[in-house]
């Protein structure tokens, strides 16, 4: 059993070549930020923001007891169960802090792309392709 997960993961665990792989870790921070200036400007362009929330939903789901040597073919059950679910729920937002944080991303993106050049310069080095 050990062995089958083993030869499942390795791949994953190999993916991207080394100088990929240490790109990505150098710039992790950077496409973090990335990811925070497209989803602020997403919330000008909209002139809200979303916000998301857990709600519970109730859903028929399947409550068959185990087989056990006592009962080893238990009847099928079904039970009416509240299961959380994530959904996106739009909210106000004040345009000028929004705008104000649009700013100060876009300065620290370009702070982190400067820092991150050496480190990405050096990746090529160490790893050639």
């Amino acid at each position: 059993m050990k062995m089958r997960w083993l030869t499942l993961l390795l791949p994953l665990a190999a993916c991207g070549t080394p100088q990929e792989q240490c790109i990505n870790s150098a710039t992790r921070d950077m496409r973090v930020v990335d990811q925070l200036i497209t989803e602020v400007q997403g919330n000008l362009a909209r002139g809200y923001a979303f916000e998301a929330t857990t709600v519970y939903a109730p859903e028929w789901l399947d409550c068959t007891p185990r087989a056990t040597t006592a009962n080893p073919t238990p009847k099928a059950e079904l039970c009416l169960e509240d299961v959380p679910q994530t959904v996106r729920k739009p909210v106000a937002i004040d345009l000028s802090a929004e705008a104000s944080k649009l700013r100060g991303l876009t300065q620290k993106r370009q702070l982190q792309e400067r820092a991150s050049a050496g480190a990405v310069m050096e990746c090529r080095a160490k790893f050639p392709e």
